[in-house]
């Protein structure tokens, strides 16, 4: 299963945090155990099919059942408890569908300000093709490798918006493809967002995203643009995030085997429950999500789709 832009993550939700970074010093966390159903339609899904018969067809579809563990670790100190070294995922970023691993440190001013320095050293490991348009023959795997390093400013100036914002480069270890076609790459990526309280138990937070990508490859280089909402509440025991998201995907240069530039628009849904205190277990809590998204490219061979469904329970200490 090669889940790209859900992932296989947790649903942990919470609020975005407004006063101390934790409760208490020292280390604090949470793991979740989770199982799902998921399915991938793309051409480059290198758990599908890997012999095509025409660079026009639609990607094959690969879907199962899963079971996996995922969580978080955090050791806070200072003072005011406003130092935090941590690694995992973050919650709000699995609330709204956007999950990697980070290695980080975190530190909160006075004003509520918090700056988050990390390093996401998974994100960019994965399997590819290394010639995705071979037909009438088995395409052979080749690794994709890279660093990310990413910079995050919460509640800027004690207000409610928030700046993410990330830096990638990416390698195709043997990229069997025309030079126009390159796909090593280096990323920058921005995200600004702004909490807007409803009332005491619910936001919403609507974002705006763009995207800038450099490859050795003109015709795989490409600068993304879009939008992004979600909605945040709290019922008592009950916690609840919806997202929905679009962006579009300008491409540099025509692609050679089509004849034309490619431009992609991805529509993407989330949504996320977490049942607090379940079955009156102080530190537990039921989780589940669902996710969806859609790429449709003005070249069919790049349509893609994708969902995934869990439930599981996590513990937090």
């Amino acid at each position: 299963m090669n889940l790209r832009y859900l992932l296989l993550t947790t649903c942990v939700i919470s609020m975005p945090a407004l006063a101390k970074l934790a409760d208490k010093e020292g280390i604090s966390g949470e793991i979740a155990i989770t199982t799902g159903f998921a399915s991938s339609t793309s051409n480059f899904n290198t758990e599908g099919d890997d012999t095509i018969t025409s660079v026009n067809q639609k990607g094959s579809s690969d879907n199962g059942f899963m079971a996996f563990p995922l969580g978080s670790i955090a050791y806070t100190f200072g003072q005011e408890l406003n130092q935090q070294v941590y690694a995992g995922t973050t919650r709000q970023d699995v609330a709204t569908g956007t999950v990697v691993l980070e290695v980080g440190y975190k530190y909160q001013f006075e004003s509520r300000m918090a700056i988050d320095v990390s390093i996401l050293p998974t994100i960019m490991s994965s399997k590819t093709w290394a010639n995705p348009y071979l037909v009438d023959s088995a395409r052979k795997e080749t690794d994709a490798s890279g660093n990310a390093f990413r910079f995050k400013v919460d509640n800027i100036a004690g207000s409610n918006f928030t700046i993410d914002t990330a830096y990638a480069t990416k390698d195709i270890e043997n990229d069997d493809v025309d030079d126009i076609l390159k796909r090593d790459a280096d990323t920058i990526y921005l995200k600004g967002q702004y909490r807007l309280p409803l009332s005491r138990t619910s936001f919403v937070l609507p974002s705006v995203i763009y995207q800038s990508s450099s490859a050795d490859g003109k015709a795989s280089s490409y600068d993304q643009y879009g939008a992004e909402l979600s909605f945040f509440k709290l019922m008592q025991r009950h916690q609840l995030v919806l997202t929905a998201g679009y962006n579009q995907r300008n491409f540099g240069a025509d692609n050679p085997i089509y004849g034309k530039t490619r431009k992609d628009d991805k529509l993407s849904l989330f949504a996320a429950y977490e049942y607090t205190k379940f079955m009156d277990w102080q530190d537990w809590s039921f989780i589940s999500f669902a996710g969806y998204s859609s790429t449709d490219s003005n070249i069919t061979f790049y349509d893609e789709s994708e969902y995934i469904v869990t439930v599981g329970l996590n513990y937090k200490f």
